[in-house]
């Protein structure tokens, strides 16, 4: 197979592979497998780390600290995990789409979720979309669930919102959970 170049992620449900075919047998021989069990078995220790292995929509090895009203930066927001200790009510912004997108390298398509956490918090916080950002048809039907934009504080306090790019900047927001 020739090889193929993406500018783009690349997607797959089930993992992938890295391997090698020993010249003559044919023997493949599978090096690395990338998926939710990352594995490498051909890699020098000094270079792979338990924390560098692994990074999936859920493991967030960096994350953003807002603890008063403010507008996101694309960096914070591209981090995927917000988290606020603010003891008085917090609004925060996202930013507008032409910098989230272009923060991503976002295309049409592109879906990123974003986690609000305000387990330490003693107040709501509440999100708003800027400018080339706007609510999605769920969110707007469904103002109580899709588009409830406050996240509570304390032991309820995290919140789930996706963020899907109609064009490179432009996005539509909506909580999922």
């Amino acid at each position: 197979m020739a090889n193929t170049t993406f500018t783009g992620p690349v997607r797959s449900q089930n993992g992938f592979q890295s391997i090698t075919v020993a010249p003559g047998t044919g023997t493949v021989t599978v090096d690395a497998t990338f998926g939710t069990a990352t594995s490498v078995t051909t890699l020098a220790a000094t270079t792979v780390t338990a924390t560098n292995l692994v990074y999936t929509d859920q493991n967030h090895p960096t994350t953003a600290a807002i603890n008063a009203t403010a507008t996101a930066t694309a960096a914070e927001v591209a981090t995927g995990y917000i988290t606020s200790t603010s003891a008085a009510a917090t609004t925060i912004t996202l930013p507008t789409g032409t910098a989230l997108g272009t923060a991503l390298g976002a295309t049409k398509g592109t879906v990123m979720d974003l986690y609000i956490d305000n387990t330490g918090g003693a107040n709501t916080v509440t999100i708003a979309v800027a400018t080339n950002g706007i609510l999605s048809t769920a969110a707007a039907d469904s103002a109580t669930s899709f588009g409830d934009l406050t996240v509570a504080s304390g032991v309820t306090g995290l919140a789930r919102f996706t963020i899907m790019f109609s064009s490179a900047t432009a996005y539509v927001f909506t909580r999922t959970a």
